[in-house]
């Protein structure tokens, strides 16, 4: 395995809960499923954007790609936690998928965190 790979996520998959009104609503709380994924690699990417005018927010953005010869079942309502659960970043888009007719089997995907 390349050194390219060697860090882990875990996919957080939100459970479901019901509001005062009846709606379903995502739960990230107990009701969520997590996954652990090793063989991925996630940098920085496309910058970050700060908004000053009421209080600090930070955006920046991330890059998930996962080993030659892996396709976690990564979804665009998850969310992903990285670097410990220091950082839990929100899927942004589909996720593109590589099968193996295209030669190289991956995953790609674009993150964000807020802070």
């Amino acid at each position: 395995m390349s050194v390219l790979y060697e860090q882990s996520i875990v996919i957080v998959r939100p459970g479901s809960s019901t509001d005062e009104y009846g709606n379903e609503k995502p739960d990230w709380g107990d009701a969520a499923e997590r996954i652990t994924v090793d063989q991925v690699n996630v940098q920085p990417s496309g910058g970050s954007t700060e908004d000053t005018d009421d209080k600090q927010i930070t955006v920046t953005g991330w890059l998930l790609i996962s080993a030659p010869g892996t396709m976690p079942d990564l979804r665009e309502t998850d969310r992903v936690e990285f670097d410990g659960a220091e950082k839990q970043l929100e899927v942004t888009g589909k996720v593109g998928r590589w099968p193996v007719p295209a030669g190289v089997r991956h995953i790609e995907a674009q993150l964000k965190e807020v802070s």
